[in-house]
């Protein structure tokens, strides 16, 4: 099978983002598996290149089918017009160059996206009116935000997020029996386009020892339990809600096909202590796969050339890995 094309975005250019790119292409082993198509500005990437002391040349193409995916170049379509990072910088010059790489890398035929960090006051300086990168990407490949999941990978662990870019509050106050029970329906769903045939998917608490009864919550009662029993019925393999202090290790055994999780910190906690570079980002539920690093632009390091690319070289894996999977179960 011809290995897909992955449009990979620099994210905000005063961050990390550039820099992991570079490191994670001169490292070269997702050209095994992928065409890398990089999306930004030949200045701002040249200018880490050099800052490095990485032996890859750039080459700038018109459109994906153009690129030949060999290591030690760099296929790149321009996309903006900022070409000098000034690094550590939180400015609307910066924010709309990483909103430019977005909207071009949405815009162009590739099998998938990998995309690099931005930083949410920059890119709202430039004028992003969504509340988040993932939110963006949907409004953009025209999907259904309510659709769209996020799934962590790390070793054997699959976590999905039932909320997002909710404060605690009101991730507890989105609980309804009707939104987790679509939850876990979408969950058994997405890991069936993955390939999995029969999911085991299981449910996080929300309180300790999930509610001891009602001791310690009642949320399990009143939302969890009825929409796990639901899900059943439905002829879905779940098991839940499982203590989080447990669920999660389970997960990493491979006790579940995937695990999801009630709110932000929940199951970022949980994957980022057990690897944190090696989690990767994948959203799910787009036209198009989309992964990517699970840290932020990190502008402290920007420009000091001392940033860890692994979790660079893990999401371009992650992404290939996924694309096929997705084009094997749809053959």
């Amino acid at each position: 099978m011809d290995r897909p094309t992955l449009a990979l975005t620099l994210g905000d250019p005063a961050g990390i983002g550039p820099e992991i790119m570079a490191k994670a292409l001169a490292e070269g082993s997702a050209y095994e598996k992928m065409k890398p198509v990089a999306v930004g500005t030949r200045g701002v990437l040249e200018q880490v290149i050099e800052g490095i002391g990485l032996e890859l040349q750039v080459r700038t193409i018109e459109a994906p089918a153009d690129a030949r995916g060999e290591r030690g170049t760099v296929d790149l379509i321009e996309a903006g017009t900022l070409q000098e990072a000034r690094f550590g910088e939180i400015d609307a010059e910066h924010g709309r160059a990483a909103l430019d790489a977005i909207e071009k890398a949405c815009s162009l035929d590739v099998d998938g996206l990998v995309t690099g960090p931005i930083n949410k006051e920059a890119a709202r300086a430039a004028g992003m009116k969504f509340p988040g990168h993932t939110e963006m990407l949907a409004d953009l490949l025209g999907a259904d935000p309510d659709g769209v999941f996020t799934m962590f990978v790390v070793g054997k662990l699959r976590i999905f997020f039932l909320t997002r870019h909710l404060s605690l509050r009101d991730a507890i106050d989105a609980l309804t029996v009707e939104k987790v029970h679509d939850g876990i329906v979408r969950v058994d769903g997405l890991l069936r386009e993955l390939g999995v045939d029969d999911p085991h998917v299981a449910l996080a608490a929300l309180n300790p020892h999930a509610g001891e009864g009602g001791m310690m919550g009642d949320e399990e009662i009143r939302v969890l339990r009825p929409a796990v029993v639901k899900a059943r019925e439905d002829g879905i393999h779940v098991s839940g809600p499982v203590p989080a202090d447990a669920v999660f290790h389970q997960g990493h055994e491979g006790r579940f096909d995937g695990v999801i999780a009630l709110y932000h910190d929940q199951g970022h906690i949980a994957s980022k202590t057990l690897d944190f570079f090696g989690t990767v980002s994948a959203t799910l539920g787009l036209p198009l796969i989309r992964t990517s690093v699970d840290h932020g632009t990190a502008f402290d390091l920007a420009g000091t050339w001392k940033a860890d690319a692994r979790g660079q070289v893990n999401a371009l894996r992650v992404g290939a890995e996924l694309v096929a999977t997705a084009r094997l179960s749809r053959a």
